[in-house]
């Protein structure tokens, strides 16, 4: 038998630099808490908190909105305050109102939670984004966020087990105890974000935080609204991974129902280990796009695949509708790794925060009518539905090639050269670095690079 080395399999597994260590660590703290709390969400909501399902569904829908329009000014709070500042302000507020959660019996109290959590991880989301960006060497983005991203899907397991083993107990008092949980995590995931270097932008003056930024605004680049469009739409690969494949399976195949909970760990398990394979090469636009390319080839097969599963019978379903599973987790792991080009690339990295917010507002006009929509098609349609799911992301591969090119030129138009190539991604590290499997989330010992000197 062939002797495993050991010691190459570790070096693998490190992360790719002291600082992606720590951000990987933040991001499974981060994953942990929520992916428990969401795993007994449900039972808490009805059995807890006394709602119906109509009534969680009808707060989760008004904490939507409210999110949509928070997007743009917590983008702007964040690059008034700095970044980094602004992160662990949200993770302690989150903290704080999951210690709440327990306390809460009506209604009216769960939709003001629900706003208040939505609203205050907006602006986590804005602070976050802009603040990896901001810290991270260009040559080391992409591959550090896929390691970040393994991270995060090792903290959505874990929480998934949290969360699993406090239901297994069928007891209301261990579920009352689950947000107590997630607010500790987040607590010290406050922390951990606090000990975190501060970025360029957590270093300005009071002056410069209060000046206005020269130019316009994300809101005025059309380019950058539809480049995130666009990618709203292709991240409607999650509304098939989630909703359409599983009831399509239940109601149109003879595959049985305990398959569903194969696929979601094939995709988990993909989701930890693939990140850095296949944001390999993925270093600017051109490479982004070709990354989309890919990523659409990967829905279109899943769309072709799962719609020949109405017609087949037995092991050729199942198989069929695993390899469907399969390829729509392809379509996301690549679509990852090109969002984050997108980011580091097309933004005016003086407005980062604002960027995110944009980005959020435009990506979920992208993606918000899918679930709706790709489900009466796939259901009512058949074949004809599957095939207009299918052209939809066909249309959207096409139109983001001028969308990004358009997106370029806003920026080389109204952003200073010096300070526009710091957006720039520079050539990917060597082949043999790249961290094939799942995060040790252990940073090596080495110093944390000055991060001044990188600007």
């Amino acid at each position: 038998m062939p002797r495993v080395n050991l010691r190459a399999v570790l070096r693998h597994a490190r992360p790719p630099s002291p600082l992606a260590g720590r951000l990987s660590l933040q991001s499974l703290l981060f994953a942990l808490g929520q992916g428990t709390f969401m795993t007994g969400s449900a039972v808490f909501f009805t059995q807890v908190v006394g709602l119906s399902a109509a009534q969680v569904g009808l707060g989760l829908t008004f904490a939507g909105i409210a999110a949509f329009v928070a997007a743009v000014p917590m983008g702007k709070l964040v690059d008034r305050f700095g970044p980094k500042k602004m992160w662990a302000v949200s993770a302690t507020g989150q903290a704080a109102m999951f210690a709440v959660w327990p306390f809460i019996t009506g209604f009216q109290g769960y939709v003001g939670m629900a706003v208040g959590m939505e609203v205050i991880g907006a602006l986590g989301g804005a602070a976050y984004g802009a603040y990896t960006i901001d810290v991270l060497p260009p040559d080391e983005r992409v591959r550090s966020r896929a390691y970040m991203y393994s991270a995060l899907n090792v903290g959505f397991t874990l929480g998934s087990m949290v969360g699993g083993i406090a239901l297994a107990f069928h007891s209301n008092e261990v579920l009352q105890a689950l947000p107590w949980f997630t607010a500790l995590t987040f607590l010290v995931n406050a922390v951990a974000i606090g000990r975190l270097p501060r970025a360029a932008h957590d270093d300005r003056t009071p002056e410069d935080r209060a000046a206005k930024v020269p130019g316009p605004g994300p809101l005025r680049n059309p380019g950058w609204l539809l480049t995130t469009f666009f990618t709203g739409v292709f991240w409607t690969n999650q509304v098939l991974l989630n909703v359409v494949i599983p009831l399509w399976l239940v109601e149109k195949t003879d595959a049985p129902r305990v398959l569903l909970a194969f696929l979601f760990g094939t995709n988990t398990v993909m989701c930890i280990f693939l990140p850095m394979v296949t944001s390999r090469g993925v270093k600017d636009v051109p490479t982004a796009l070709r990354a989309v390319r890919i990523s659409s080839v990967f829905f279109v097969v899943s769309c072709l695949i799962t719609m020949a599963t109405h017609d087949t019978v037995g092991w050729v379903t199942i198989a069929l509708v695993w390899l469907g599973h399969v390829t729509v987790t392809g379509a996301e792991l690549y679509l990852s790794a090109a969002s984050w080009s997108f980011e580091a690339e097309l933004m005016d990295p003086r407005q980062r925060g604002a960027y995110q917010g944009a980005a959020e507002l435009s990506g979920t006009l992208g993606k918000v009518w899918a679930p709706a929509l790709y489900t009466f098609l796939a259901m009512n349609w058949g074949a004809g539905g599957w095939l207009v799911i299918a052209a939809i992301v066909v249309v959207a591969t096409v139109a983001i090639h001028p969308s990004t090119r358009l997106a370029r030129r806003f920026l080389v138009q109204h952003v200073p050269a010096d300070v526009l190539a710091d957006a720039r991604a520079s050539a990917p590290e060597p082949e043999e670095d790249l961290v094939v499997g799942p995060p040790s989330l252990d940073p090596v010992d080495e110093p944390v690079p000055d991060l001044d000197a990188r600007r």
